[in-house]
């Protein structure tokens, strides 16, 4: 076990730099606290949700077209960005149908 030393001094500026932290860190759970952040939807809700298939799903996290979040290799997305891209998905399948292919 290694025992450091500091001075008096640098450590009241480090628990307040610390208690500073703290407090900015409780007002912005206060202010996201009301916020329904804890409704992902995964690969599966996406792709049922826009009848698409996990390759489509893949394209369009490629190219930038719908925002994720990986966590643990799994990837999540946020429900109003899906909703973003629905009309874009209706866009490309009906251009995919009239060349007699899906998506």
């Amino acid at each position: 076990m290694e025992i450091v030393n500091i001075d008096a001094e640098l450590f009241e500026k480090m628990l307040s730099k610390l208690e500073g932290f703290i407090a900015r860190m409780e007002t912005l759970c206060r202010l996201h606290a009301g916020k329904d952040s804890g409704k992902w939807l995964d690969n599966q809700d996406v792709c049922l949700l826009l009848s698409i298939s996990q390759r489509t799903l893949q394209t369009l996290r490629d190219n930038g077209t719908l925002g994720f979040s990986k966590i643990s290799r799994k990837v999540y997305y946020k429900p109003e960005d899906v909703e973003k891209i629905i009309p874009l998905v209706d866009y490309l399948r009906k251009a995919a149908l009239r060349k007699g292919k899906q998506i």
